[in-house]
């Protein structure tokens, strides 16, 4: 696939949503420190941007189906700045998490109809192609953001590094908004019975059911893995910093690795023996992770964001496949049960972390990969002898 302007601005739609989601991962032992509060207080600052975005996602894809695709992606990136310019200035943890939350409530018209936009455009292996290059922007914007995090923080604070996210977004938005065509191939959905019919007809769907499922545990296990470990490596013997701890997530890199190569897979062996080998090689990291060496530590981890972004993108790239139509409801839906994992995985473990530790967060990360296995092979065989489609 030829890398054009649309490829690009799609890219950096979803670069700049994970660019603000996570970032602040690597700043929490720091505002746990300022703010004098616990490590699962802190947490909430992840979950209320997650809960933000599962508790809106479904109208914002009923919005989307009627009114278009492009003006709210990039009228949403615009809108995305002010809180995170408030973020900044937050005199108590309680206004961090609120502004955080008014964060949530901006990302899903980004992620929900850009997905929706490529499955709009797209059909076949280049829809599952500008997936995955749509699915690499997300990682490298789940990395960038919490490196930039991190090194800001050490260098002025963590307010600052708000500020940089702030301009950042700005910049995004100018780019996205000049390169991104508009819609071709959209039409619209009019009217609350169409609109509710669209809702019945995906809920009724085995499959996209069992695809929202793979979407919760795949959120689930890397807001789980990524989180905790932060406060693993911040502890003695490791001593990391935030500068330190943003520079971990260099890990996610490698899902910029493995995202494309899986993409070949798939449209070559189907989405579910993708799938197995990528839930197999996220166990492995999670496993590595337990030897007592940051150098293994730091393996494991990129181990498991390279499997959990393959996981990711081959799960958002099926709901295309099998919605039969309205299908930035049908995304809508998938990212409110994706970033239902993403919030319990922020603060569901915290008391495993408190009674078990890490190897207690790695069990239940372990135990929620094989589940996610376990409901693919049941509901994705059906059609998974189908290379490109899925």
């Amino acid at each position: 696939m030829r890398f054009d302007h649309r490829t690009a601005a799609l890219t950096v739609a979803g670069m700049i949503n994970f660019l603000n989601m996570y970032s602040i991962q690597a700043v929490l032992p720091v505002m746990a420190q300022d703010f004098e509060v616990s490590v699962a207080q802190t947490g909430l600052t992840i979950t209320a941007t997650t809960a933000a975005i599962a508790l809106v996602a479904p109208i914002i894809g009923s919005i989307s189906d009627r009114f278009g695709r492009k003006r709210l992606i990039v009228g949403a990136m615009w809108a995305l700045i002010l809180p995170t310019l408030l973020s900044a200035t937050a005199p108590t943890l309680d206004m961090l998490i609120l502004w955080r939350f008014v964060q949530g409530l901006m990302m899903p018209f980004i992620f929900a109809v850009t997905v929706a936009y490529i499955g709009d455009e797209t059909e076949g292996a280049e829809m599952i192609r500008l997936t995955g290059i749509y699915s690499m922007g997300t990682i490298f914007g789940g990395f960038f953001g919490r490196f930039l995090a991190g090194f800001t923080a050490d260098l002025a604070g963590w307010r600052a590094s708000f500020m940089v996210l702030a301009a950042c977004t700005t910049l995004s938005a100018l780019y996205v908004g000049a390169a991104l065509p508009r819609e071709t191939r959209f039409r619209p959905v009019r009217g609350l019975r169409n609109t509710m019919a669209g809702f019945a007809d995906h809920i009724t769907n085995r499959r996209l059911l069992a695809t929202y499922a793979v979407g919760f545990t795949v959120l689930f296990s890397i807001v789980t893995a990524f989180t905790y470990a932060n406060f693993l490596l911040a502890a003695p013997p490791y001593n990391l910093g935030p500068g330190a701890l943003g520079s971990i997530f260099v890990v996610y890199m490698v899902g910029m690795v493995t995202t494309p190569i899986a993409t070949r897979l798939a449209i070559r062996f189907g989405r579910l023996n993708t799938l197995a080998l990528a839930v197999a090689g996220a166990v492995g990291g999670l496993l590595l992770t337990l030897l007592p060496s940051l150098i293994a530590i730091i393996a494991g981890l990129g181990m498991i964001a390279g499997a959990v972004f393959v996981q990711g993108a081959l799960a958002i790239g099926f709901i295309g496949t099998v919605a039969r139509h309205a299908k930035s409801a049908a995304v809508g839906l998938y990212v409110t049960f994706y970033y239902i994992g993403g919030s319990l995985g922020g603060i569901a473990p915290a008391g495993i972390w408190h009674v078990a530790g890490w190897p207690g967060c790695v069990a239940l990360s372990i135990l929620m990969q094989v589940l996610m296995l376990a409901i693919a092979a049941t509901f994705w065989r059906e059609r998974a002898e189908r290379r490109a489609d899925g």
